[in-house]
């Protein structure tokens, strides 16, 4: 019984420890000390310890941009979760999992999953769960071309939010509703909300969302033709994500600044900034960022008379898009490959 107790000690230590890595960022000792935590989990033996670990494993893969290997942690975490009748942790692993499908570009699987997780912790009345949930399920709407759709559940969420006196989270959601907004081209309304959420992200000292809030009032910008001052906005969020080493964040805003530029008709710098994008996003594995790129590069070379550079770039945006299996994004290609 006290090896048992010592071992469970060591377990907690040493996920407190763990933690601490993951606050900071360093995600390969994170995964060092979790993945021990795993094995010492199953030699107590305790199933309940043994699912967060593996949730905290899948969580490590996230932060190391491996994707496929998290997918599979959050899988275990949620079969052991759903054995032991741990509601709690069933809803912790199907919200998981719908991050982990989002990252990989499989909307439809992400949304089912968050729909899982938000229908139990509304069952378990955990509002903070629920209203993240809810928060990335908005998102998704977005991306799936419905803002209409994800602009009812972000004023649903922001209500809760102010229930709850969640100052962050409510710049969070004000940022998200100028973004659906955005995307209606309702450009003025937009920006009234970007505009709310700003003095909130800079009040609670949070960059990553002040970094998204600009990025996305400088995309107001450019649709509104006000190209230089998108062009001044993105260069001052590049420097914010380079220097909180947000790699997503990073290559989304070099591509920003390239597709600036190619507006601008600087072809030249327009390349070189799509091409520090296109690293990143490989070495991330995100496919739809790649995506996303190489169909800029297409264009541009498109643009420069150069068709055969334009076809290659098209050619392996539609590979990407037939591996995530994509179909709009396919019928997009395909347009721009119709059109050369």
């Amino acid at each position: 019984m006290t090896q048992s107790c010592n071992r469970v000690n060591v377990w907690e230590e040493r996920r407190n420890e763990a933690n601490t890595y993951y606050k900071q960022g360093k995600f390969p000792e994170y995964l060092d000390l979790v993945t021990e935590n795993l094995q010492l989990a199953r030699a107590i033996p305790d199933r309940a310890r043994e699912g967060r670990t593996l949730n905290d494993i899948g969580l490590a893969y996230l932060g190391c941009w491996q994707p496929q290997k998290a997918l599979e942690c959050f899988h275990q975490a949620l079969a052991v979760a759903v054995e032991i009748g741990n509601i709690q942790a069933e809803a912790t692993a199907l919200s998981n999992l719908g991050s982990t499908y989002n990252r990989l570009g499989k909307l439809a699987q992400a949304l089912e999953n968050f729909e899982g997780a938000a229908q139990i912790f509304r069952e378990l009345q955990d509002i903070p769960g629920e209203v993240s949930t809810l928060n990335d399920m908005a998102l998704i709407y977005i991306k799936l071309g419905e803002p209409k759709r994800s602009l009812l559940l972000q004023n649903q969420i922001l209500t809760m939010r102010r229930l709850l006196g969640d100052f962050s989270g409510e710049a969070t959601t004000l940022n998200g509703i100028g973004f659906a907004y955005s995307v209606l081209g309702e450009f003025e309304i937009a920006l009234h909300y970007l505009q709310q959420a700003l003095p909130i992200q800079k009040a609670v000292k949070n960059l990553a969302g002040e970094a998204i809030t600009l990025n996305n009032i400088a995309s107001i910008y450019l649709d509104l033709g006000q190209t230089k001052q998108a062009l001044l906005l993105y260069h001052q969020v590049l420097l914010t994500r380079q220097a909180i080493s947000d790699r997503p964040g990073e290559a989304t805003t070099l591509n920003n600044i390239g597709f600036t530029y190619s507006k601008l008709g600087s072809h030249r710098k327009a390349l070189k900034f799509y091409k520090q994008a296109l690293v990143i996003h490989q070495q991330l594995g995100d496919s739809l960022g790649e995506i996303s790129t190489l169909l800029n590069m297409g264009n541009l070379y498109v643009t420069t008379k150069r068709k055969k550079l334009a076809l290659l770039c098209y050619r392996n945006a539609q590979e990407l898009a037939e591996q995530i299996a994509d179909q709009t994004i396919l019928e997009k290609v395909k347009q721009f490959m119709d059109a050369l």
